[in-house]
């Protein structure tokens, strides 16, 4: 997968200094992209709510964006690969992506990230009072 091929499948627009023929790594492990952490679910105790979990469709779901709706991280994979559980726990996270295929996270500055099949907990970066902390 490249980035021209992950932006053509979602309606969101990769920036113009990004190269689009650039072939998307595909990571088995922690990563980053921007301020979403993606952490494999073997750190963490505890099960999602399967009940919440829904097929990511091929042209991806939305996790996060800024206030005004832009810049957002995209989660996108092939159907029938990919499930997402936003869960309500802090401190677990922000959602569940479970994968049986490689699935990709898509953002108009960072490009694309590729998280390879597995079980992974996605965090945000939060910031208090001058304090960043993952």
């Amino acid at each position: 997968m490249n980035l021209a091929e992950l932006v053509g499948r979602t309606n969101v627009d990769a920036l113009d200094h990004l190269e689009r023929e650039t072939t998307i790594p595909v990571v088995d492990g922690l990563q980053a992209q921007g301020d979403l952490i993606i952490i494999p679910f073997s750190m963490f105790a505890g099960d999602p709510d399967p009940n919440a979990s829904r097929w990511v469709p091929a042209e991806g779901i939305h996790l996060v964006a800024g206030g005004d709706g832009r810049n957002p991280h995209v989660l996108v994979a092939d159907p029938g690969t990919c499930t997402w559980s936003a869960v309500g726990n802090p401190e677990l996270g922000i959602g569940i992506i479970e994968n049986t295929a490689p699935a990709y996270l898509l953002h108009p500055e960072h490009g694309g990230t590729g998280i390879a099949p597995g079980r992974w907990v996605v965090r945000r970066q939060r910031e208090r009072t001058g304090l960043v902390a993952d």
